[in-house]
């Protein structure tokens, strides 16, 4: 079966700080990845990058009949803004923080992007983000402000936006990094449900029994490479790599040797 998603040789500095070293992917459609490391690895400028939040100096990513080759791609001007606006209009992107537009509704900023970006009539993109909210558990909520909503709601109304532009790929950069321990149940168990309902996901996160749940393939990366991947029986059931296995002790058993 040909990727939905396929990266290859990704490759991203900051300074002399070679945050991603040569990065390959490969990602079927209706399939959730998940990216694994310590802090700095390079798991959250991987997923930018695929977003183009974060340009890379080499390398390729597709996402379906879209590829933008980084190396090849030009200094600046509009041919160069062209191909990064068509590779990042093929993903949907969630955040740590929730960024909501504070002074628009849960529905309003649900319909925000694909009315003002994407040009969708009004009445239609109202429909389908009220249907969005209600997927999410929220369409109570449609007419509340984020400071009425807790930070697991603001995140959930999150994820109806980044699901309301119809994107090929969902990404969630740890996107229960800033909750509150008892909200983080609600915001994983929406990602759990569009995993199960065909989206492709690739997401960031620390929590390692979720990620056994939802993924059909795990990435661990350290120091800007990916030292393990695989099924999560194999990544994070039965690792291979020394450097996996420590990173596992250390985040399941926090207070073992």
């Amino acid at each position: 079966m040909t990727s939905l998603l396929t990266v290859r040789g990704l490759t991203k500095s900051f300074g002399d700080n070679h945050v991603l070293r040569g990065i390959d992917l490969d990602a079927e459609a209706g399939t959730s990845t998940v990216l694994l490391g310590p802090s700095g690895s390079g798991k959250t400028t991987l997923l930018r990058s695929l977003d183009t939040l974060e340009v890379p100096e080499a390398g390729t990513v597709r996402i379906g009949d879209v590829e933008v080759d980084f190396g090849a791609l030009p200094a600046k001007g509009r041919a160069r803004e062209q191909q990064l606006r068509a590779l990042r209009a093929q993903s949907g992107i969630v955040f740590q923080q929730h960024h909501l537009f504070p002074h628009m509704t849960a529905l309003e900023n649900v319909v925000e992007g694909p009315v003002t970006a994407q040009g969708r009539p009004k009445d239609e993109a109202l429909a389908e983000g009220r249907a969005l909210l209600e997927q999410v558990g929220l369409s109570e909520k449609a007419s509340q402000y984020p400071s009425e909503l807790s930070g697991g709601q603001q995140q959930r109304v999150g994820i109806a936006r980044a699901l309301a532009i119809k994107p090929r790929v969902v990404l969630f950069d740890e996107p229960t990094s800033a909750l509150d321990p008892e909200l983080v149940g609600e915001v994983l168990a929406v990602i759990k449900d569009l995993a199960a309902q065909g989206w492709t996901t690739v997401i960031v996160t620390h929590e390692v029994r979720f990620a056994e749940q939802v993924a059909d393939q795990v990435l661990f990366l350290d120091g800007g490479v990916v030292v393990e991947h695989g099924p999560p029986s194999q990544v994070i059931g039965d690792p291979q790599q020394e450097r996996t296995q420590r990173f596992l002790r250390r985040v399941l058993h926090p207070g073992g040797a």
